[in-house]
């Protein structure tokens, strides 16, 4: 199984994350002539080598018209400050201003597949969410200054783009270190982690550490949240490739972002074993069993799912079950005992048969879609995934099942690329 582990023992930023996973693919000349070509305006992606504490690894500088974003991290006893490079508050630097509905039109007129759009607009609706938390008014009414706006877009693409071409199957990242003090921002001197920040970071692991300074930016945060599958220590795997994404400022500490890629036997644990978990519900009604499976399989569930089944006193009731690593099985009990009416939660530990699967990025005449192998046991079988067939019958005006017909037969014409 591709996994990715991500390594933010120096927190994240969307321009470290971009750098340290543009390393695994190693075509820097390319993807900055993509970078270059999005249209996205007076926007200039420069990449360079950059050495810290004798690691060598990529810099990545987004500059807008003449201006880099950057930050002050801010010591309250000197009041002086020291800038280093953050994307997630607004700047002086520039007084224009966009809207969230600008930013989508943005995105969703980018010359990108229709997976890179609908990733780079679920992390910036995260970001969103946050800024209107943080400031308690709507989303829609959120203002963020043009010049972060674009320059957290660039990053955000950029990433979705290099995850977009890895495809792996698991990304795993490591608790957060968000740093600790306080950093200038437009609307004055803020703790560190930022607000907007420590909101994005809820449910994930994180901690402040001894180093003062901002490491974690709101984009770099949305961007971990949205990608990861889980988060915890490096799970066993036998890693082909490393990444080392560097930050602008220096520290005692690399900083920089650590990117590992590489096999893992399986998804699901030690032994190929699951947890199975299971409650049994007859006062709830459908739409709010939906939500809770999609939150289960959006939190690294792998699976969730309800069965019918009539209980005691001739009621009908439904059975949620939940599949998950049996390392997770406490974490995703409780979530079971929050979100549902249930008083209990039952569970199993199973052992279960896998093909070994690989997901491959294709080019077709319809456009670029994700095709699943499975392998093993004398058997080989492939798949398209779901999300990408059903986005390129919507943008051709097409039903599914003729997509589908459409792209198996382009396959056996034996055409396609990878």
């Amino acid at each position: 199984m591709k996994t990715l582990y991500i390594e933010c023992s120096m927190g994240a930023a969307g321009d470290m994350l971009m750098a340290a996973l543009l390393e695994l693919t190693g075509d820097e000349k390319a993807f900055s002539e993509r970078m270059n070509c999005l249209g996205l305006k007076d926007v200039k992606v420069c990449i360079n080598r950059a050495v810290k504490l004798g690691i060598s690894g990529t810099a990545v500088s987004v500059v807008v018209g003449s201006a880099e974003e950057v930050s002050a991290d801010v010591d309250l006893e000197t009041g002086h400050g020291c800038h280093h490079h953050d994307d997630g508050c607004g700047k002086e630097h520039s007084h224009r201003h966009s809207h969230l509905t600008d930013i989508e039109a943005v995105i969703l007129g980018l010359p990108v597949s229709q997976r890179v759009k609908k990733d780079a607009l679920a992390v910036y609706s995260l970001i969103a969410e946050a800024e209107s938390h943080v400031h308690g008014i709507p989303a829609s009414e959120i203002r963020f200054h043009e010049v972060g706006a674009l320059d957290a877009i660039t990053d955000i693409v950029g990433v979705c783009l290099l995850i977009e071409s890895l495809s792996p199957e698991r990304i795993v990242v490591s608790p957060v270190h968000t740093g600790s003090g306080s950093v200038r921002c437009a609307h004055g001197i803020l703790p560190v982690p930022a607000p907007a920040t420590a909101y994005i970071l809820r449910g994930v692991p994180s901690y402040g550490g001894s180093i003062k300074g901002e490491l974690c930016t709101p984009t770099g945060a949305a961007l971990l949240k949205h990608f990861a599958s889980d988060f915890g220590p490096m799970p066993e795997m036998t890693v082909r490739k490393i990444g080392y994404g560097m930050g602008k400022k220096d520290f005692e500490a690399v900083n920089c972002v650590r990117t590992l890629y590489g096999e893992s036997d399986s998804a699901c644990g030690a032994n190929g074993t699951v947890a199975e978990l299971r409650c049994n519900i007859d006062d709830m009604s459908g739409e709010a069993l939906g939500f809770v499976c999609r939150k289960l399989i959006r939190d690294g569930a792998f699976d969730a799912f309800t069965t019918p089944l009539g209980m005691k006193k001739d009621r009908p009731g439904i059975m949620l079950t939940c599949i998950c690593g049996v390392d997770r099985a406490d974490e995703f009990a409780a979530a079971l005992l929050r979100h549902t009416t249930t008083f209990g939660v039952r569970r199993s530990v199973l052992g279960r048969y896998m093909l070994e699967r690989e997901v491959r990025l294709i080019t077709t005449p319809f456009g670029q879609l994700r095709i699943k192998v499975g392998r093993g046991y004398g058997v080989e079988k492939a798949k398209f995934e779901y999300e990408d067939v059903a986005a390129l019958a919507d943008e051709h005006g097409v039903s599914i099942d003729e997509m589908n017909r459409k792209l198996w037969r382009y396959l056996d014409e034996g055409e396609h690329k990878e």
